[in-house]
């Protein structure tokens, strides 16, 4: 049986070990260069398994912040690799000398087929010692084939580095181009950086006034640093308006966000003091104004002012409206409902369809903006209310954390508009005037706080720490605590 299978794969065998060509004093075979496959594979594939430790687990153990992971990784990885490479030809016999004289011959021509790739290489080794750039630093780029590009280093690699868009795409690029080219930086030092406001106003604006809101809107914006200082520049008289610049130093990771939140606030301000925001405008003078307005008959002979006059559309009220009628939020001025505006989203829900049932979490507030829904006592069978478009419900239980008192369900295709507790967090931390007004709000309901006390306390829910016979006290502490203010 032995010699049968013997017999058998004799032929696969010497075939095998054809000899193909020689290196040196070494015998090339077809079964020795699937060893050699082998091994490489097994070395590149144990050798990213290696970079992915290091970099996600062993690294930040010792706590070495993201740049350097990679950088390490990198390097550690490739010298690993280098090394048993060679290890791994010299096991199988092949002389390394012989194999160098081979490769001398052939370097020339490879030096000029490879010579972009081998540029990339030194580049990438150059950006991983200088650390000029690292990982998670915000680049734009000025090389004229990637003008306008501006993103994060995601990866640096040897021959490329990867680049996060804004538009959350990725872009790879050689890195010799970031070596030849200039780049600008956003990250390398201090990510705060200086954002300039243009802002042109009517002509017989008084410029102290204008300097003084300028001023007034940057220190009214949370993200904008208080050193440097904010200032208010007066640039030019231009064609058709007074030019000023605001300029204001912030993270340039919150640049877009930050930059749109000053828009409001400075055209919320100027508008608040009678300042006109100028505009390119003309004064056209008509020779014989009368003969270009023709009045308009009913086909009697007689004027019809009423097709002249057309009634004005009704329009649905906005959702600044509808949040001032919640009494939380009533004075709130337009600035922070805005922000209430921006922290939200809108929810799209199909008819017959249950938002929440009574007993859960009680995380978001809803502002009806199209459909219906109804409120219903799960337990007693009973339907309690049916709320419309411009009616909002859910305000109280986002504000104190406590669980759902009923159940809402959806009658009517409809559009809600949504704001959650990890937003709302979010926001009272970032402007404590907002939880101030809200707090001013909550002592206004103390009958209904001191119900929602009561339901808590019967479940076992309230906080011992938190409690108080004023239930306005009570709601205060617990506002401050589920929202760390």
């Amino acid at each position: 049986m032995v010699d049968l299978l013997y017999s058998s794969a004799q032929p696969l065998y010497d075939f095998l070990n054809v000899r193909l060509f020689w290196i040196g004093t070494t015998e090339i075979t077809l079964l020795l260069l699937i060893k050699l496959v082998t091994l490489l594979v097994l070395i590149f594939v144990t050798i990213g398994l290696l970079k992915n430790f290091l970099k996600h687990q062993l690294l930040i153990r010792v706590g070495i912040d993201a740049s350097n992971r990679e950088a390490i990784a990198t390097l550690f990885s490739y010298c690993i690799g280098a090394i048993s490479i060679v290890v791994a030809l010299q096991s199988s016999g092949i002389n390394l000398m012989s194999l160098g004289i081979i490769l001398g011959g052939l370097g020339v021509g490879i030096g000029f087929g490879l010579q972009h790739i081998v540029d990339d290489f030194f580049s990438g080794l150059i950006l991983i010692f200088e650390r000029t750039l690292k990982v998670s630093d915000l680049i734009e780029l000025d090389d004229y084939r990637f003008s306008g590009l501006l993103g994060r280093i995601r990866e640096v690699k040897l021959r490329s580095t990867v680049i996060r868009t804004l538009d959350n795409g990725d872009v790879v690029i050689p890195n010799s181009q970031l070596v030849r080219n200039r780049v600008l930086n956003w990250s390398y030092d201090t990510p705060i950086a200086r954002l300039k406001i243009p802002v042109g106003v009517a002509y017989g604006s008084d410029p102290t006034l204008v300097t003084e809101v300028l001023l007034r809107s940057a220190h009214m914006e949370p993200a904008v640093c208080a050193q440097p200082m904010p200032k208010a520049m007066f640039m030019a008289f231009g064609d058709s308006a007074l030019q000023f610049e605001l300029w204001v130093w912030v993270d340039f990771n919150q640049r877009f966000e930050t930059q749109s939140s000053l828009h409001f606030i400075i055209e919320h301000n100027l508008r608040q003091h009678g300042i006109v925001i100028a505009f390119p405008q003309q004064d056209v003078w008509l020779r014989n104004p009368g003969m270009l307005t023709a009045p308009v008959s009913n086909g009697k002979g007689q004027l019809d002012t009423a097709a002249a006059i057309a009634p004005r559309p009704a329009y649905p009220p906005s959702l600044r409206e509808l949040l001032r009628q919640v009494s939380y939020f009533e004075n709130f001025s337009d600035l922070e409902l805005r922000q209430l505006i921006e922290i939200g989203y809108r929810q799209r829900r199909k008819a017959g369809k249950v938002l929440f049932h009574e007993g859960d979490p009680g995380n978001a507030f809803y502002v009806i903006l199209e459909g219906q829904v109804e409120i219903v006592a799960e337990k007693l069978d009973r339907r309690l209310a049916t709320l419309e478009a411009g009616q909002f419900f859910g305000e109280v239980a986002l504000l104190l954390g406590i669980p759902r008192t009923a159940t809402v369900r959806i009658t009517e295709d409809a559009l809600l508009f949504v704001i959650n507790h990890q937003s709302f967090s979010h926001l009272l931390r970032r402007c404590p005037d907002l939880s101030a007004l809200i707090l001013r709000g909550l002592s206004q309901h103390k009958a209904e706080l001191a119900e929602r006390q009561r339901e808590m306390r019967a479940l076992n829910l309230v906080d011992v720490g938190e409690d108080d016979n004023n239930p306005v006290i009570w709601a205060r502490k617990r506002l401050k605590r589920l929202f760390a203010l």
